[in-house]
């Protein structure tokens, strides 16, 4: 028997990668409990305690041996099922069947206490031996674990502690007694379980008392028949001490409470009667489901702190210190608006304060961040910062906002707005900057929905960006008379994003963008790209569903993205995508090839609805695209089945799952089914547009937006984000004048009368700072044209 003394050394220095991203289930208990679990290929996965961003564990699964040259370990065993006694429950039990045993273990959180409890049994006519093994990743730290095998107040544990965490691993058998039998700790992937059996024909031969620092295996011999306690707490005493009160008071009460606090909660956000009439029963346990990952993925510390999955997308290819596992402004509102409409009301207002409290000083918020507010990513994505506002008014139009105070937020995410806009840093995907349609449509509702807060000069200032950035939609991101256009015989079609260019110069649509993931040709012309992005004016109420722009942009776009499963179509993000597995079906490693998102086929679904088309078969694609436990994932592989691989055309990959953004779609769509109307289109925003484009008199001048044209009778608006003085002449700066400028709130306007100038007249004017007496240094010029050329 090896000692601690004789432990052998990680051999990498620590393995990072993560679990299965492919989750059958995820749960948590309602009570004050801070603990939530996942389940992937038959095993416990990833374990997360305090807060719903730091994990505790990688897995927590079993292995069975003869001792005699037979072992196995659960997670590579096919054979699994799992089931819910009440779908409306995560509660979940696995069962694996071999022709040697069958193992069953159900897994429930206790709603008062730090602790997951495991009821498992075993049936076998040959005498195996069972072993649990976990992996302890306690703070989601894989490098300095340690662990210990002991004893404490007289039970058998296995434990680990890492800074103020501390994990208890105990064993209660049917009796009510300590059930440990041989125990172990060591370092993954050298000195664990695993390597052990592996070394010794199955036999369990380490018996070490003590390991780390590093990421750290736990193991023990267990009965066939009993209870795990996975107790978490501020020390691993504290963890201890609640996981044996936990077994205590017993498995089966524990399961009868957290069920029950389940069914109630359901019971008080039931979903609307004339859903009957609309979803067949799959349907309405998917919208039950997806109601329970809303909620599952809320944290307790944080409250209104969703985040974007319990996962790790390619987990066990994977590194990533955050995963899904962290907060996306973006993603936090799409999930609000849906737990809105599922009478989740005080959570998303919780989702707004909490918005609130992490906006940036200068009113955009972080790409993506932990809980606590840490930056993780560091890119600038215009639509963050206009979907805090919309939140707020939704809130507002379903009498739901009471007194939460909301000003201060709208009115620097809006300055924001208008001084970084209409040109993105990132697109939604987290890829390119320039003006992409989605970004650009959540920024104009943002524009309009926020004016209704503010009055007064701001919202005169929002809303006429709003309407000019309108007005200028197709100019910028509109293309015409492409071979991809000649090709699908349409006039032209959205651009997935036009280089930023397009707003100071004409041509700039035909420029190079690089494509991200894409590691051969990462360059394609703007003008080739195509999105699904433009459907989002649709949706918000800035063009019809019948626009002839729309209408060929969406033949181009399910030309080139819709693919044809057998579960149901499904739609790609754009052309040349790069994010998601190889064809050969390797995980995505920086590079790849992007597949099929369920998030598109309910936007897809969302525009059917808009267009008169019947939503419902969008709805059955979703719900059929769901994986072992009905969750839905980021992505579904959309090539010829590798089956080595469990991968099959209309069925998860190795993305994340579940993807909350992609329950709340679901969920979204159900009510707009029923209500026959997007239920998160902005009421202000469609009040103002009714997806007409805007007819103006005015041209917006801005640093950032240099229009080189102006048509007859129009007049020139400069808009600056500073006091200033428009000093400006005509013809070779003849009749020179000067023009201060005025506080519109949000910024600073100075309206040259040019419209009664004459064609041909060239306008030239430079810029004078009032709040320290400086020039910009830069002459500007303006030419007055007529016709449709003096629109681009």
């Amino acid at each position: 028997m090896a000692t601690a003394q004789h432990l052998a050394p990680s051999a990498n220095g620590s393995h990072l990668i993560w679990a299965t991203a492919k989750k059958s289930c995820v749960g948590t208990a309602l009570g004050p409990s801070r603990v939530w679990f996942t389940l992937g290929r038959g095993i416990l996965t990833e374990v997360f305690y305090p807060r719903i961003d730091i994990p505790a564990i990688r897995d927590l699964g079993f292995l069975l041996s003869d001792g005699k040259g037979f072992w196995l370990e659960l997670k590579s065993h096919e054979g699994w099922t799992q089931s819910l006694a009440d779908s409306r429950v995560p509660l979940p039990s696995i069962e694996h069947r071999h022709e040697r045993f069958q193992f069953r273990f159900d897994v429930v959180a206790d709603p008062r206490r730090d602790v997951l409890l495991l009821d498992y049994e075993l049936k076998t006519d040959d005498p195996l031996q069972l072993f649990v093994l976990c992996a302890s990743r306690l703070g989601g730290d894989a490098t300095t674990n340690r662990a210990w095998a002991g004893k404490w107040e007289g039970r058998e544990l296995l434990w680990a502690e890492q800074g103020p965490f501390g994990l208890a691993l105990l064993c209660r058998d049917v009796e009510g007694a300590s059930a440990f039998r041989r125990r172990s700790v060591g370092f993954v992937g050298a000195s664990d379980l695993w390597q052990d059996l592996a070394q010794h024909n199955g036999a369990m031969q380490w018996q070490y008392d003590s390991a780390g620092p590093g990421e750290m295996a736990l193991a023990g011999e267990l009965p066939d028949c009993g209870t795990l306690a996975l107790g978490l707490g501020t020390s691993k005493e504290a963890a201890a001490t609640n996981a044996w009160a936990s077994l205590a008071q017993g498995f089966a009460e524990i399961r009868d409470s957290y069920t029950a606090d389940w069914r109630h909660w359901h019971d008080s956000h039931k979903s609307p009667r004339s859903f009957g009439r609309h979803l067949s029963e799959d349907m309405l346990v998917l919208y039950q489901r997806s109601k329970n990952v809303l909620k599952v993925h809320a944290d307790r510390t944080f409250p209104g702190a969703l985040v974007a999955s319990l996962s790790v997308p390619w987990g066990e290819a994977s590194d990533s210190r955050g995963g899904y596992h962290l907060v996306w402004s973006r993603d936090l509102v799409e999930s609000a608006g849906a737990a809105l409409m599922a009478g989740m009301v005080t959570e998303a207002r919780d989702v707004l304060c909490y918005l609130i409290s992490t906006q940036q000083a200068d009113g955009h918020w972080l790409q993506n961040q932990w809980l606590g507010g840490k930056p993780f990513w560091q890119g600038i994505q215009l639509d963050e910062a206009g979907f805090p506002v919309l939140l707020a008014a939704l809130l507002q139009n379903h009498e739901a906002l009471g007194d939460i105070a909301v000003q201060d937020m709208i009115h620097r995410a809006l300055i924001f707005i208008l001084r970084e806009g209409p040109v993105t840093g990132q697109d939604r995907w987290e890829e390119d900057a320039g003006v992409n349609p989605f970004t650009l449509a959540v920024a104009i509702a943002a524009l309009v929905e926020g004016a209704e807060f503010l009055g007064g000069k701001a919202a005169d200032c929002a809303r006429m960006v709003a309407d000019y950035w309108n007005a200028r939609l197709e100019d910028w991101a509109f293309v015409r008379d492409t071979d991809l256009a000649r090709t699908h015989g349409v006039r032209g079609y959205y651009l997935r994003i036009a280089p930023a260019d397009v707003l100071v110069q004409d041509g700039a649509k035909d420029e190079w963008v690089q494509i991200k993931n894409r590691a051969h040709d990462p360059h394609l012309p703007a003008e080739e790209q195509v999105a699904n992005d433009f459907l989002q004016l649709v949706r918000y109420g800035l063009r019809r569903a019948d626009d002839p722009h729309i209408v060929d942009s969406v033949k181009v776009m399910d030309a080139l993205l819709r693919s044809d499963t057998p579960k149901g179509p499904v739609w790609h993000r754009y052309n040349g995508d790069g994010y998601g597995e190889h064809d050969d079906g390797s995980p995505f490693d920086g590079c790849g090839i992007g597949r099929g998102w369920p998030l598109l086929v309910g936007e897809r679904g969302h525009y059917a609805l808009a267009a008169g088309e019947d939503a419902r078969l969008y709805l059955q694609a979703m719900t059929a695209m769901t994986g072992v436990g009905g969750l839905l994932p980021e992505q579904v592989w959309d090539r010829d089945p590798i089956p080595e691989k469990d991968l099959f055309p209309g069925q998860p990959s190795g993305s994340a799952m579940p993807l909350v953004w992609a329950h709340g779609e679901f969920v979204k769509l159900c009510h707009s089914l029923a209500t026959k109307a997007p239920v998160d289109r902005p009421a202000a925003t469609w009040a103002r547009y009714q997806g007409q484009r805007p007819q103006l008199d005015y041209r917006l001048w801005r640093l950032r937006q240099r229009p080189r044209r102006l048509g007859q009778g129009q007049e020139l608006r400069v808009l600056l984000h500073r006091p200033f003085t428009l000093h400006w002449g005509i013809n070779d700066w003849q009749q020179v004048q000067d023009t201060p400028s005025t506080d519109w709130d949000l910024g600073h306007i100075a309206i040259l009368p040019s419209q009664k100038l004459p064609v041909g007249t060239q306008l030239q004017f430079t810029i004078h700072w009032r709040d320290d007496d400086s020039w910009q240094g830069e002459n500007f010029s303006v030419a007055i044209e007529e016709g449709e050329d003096a629109q681009r």
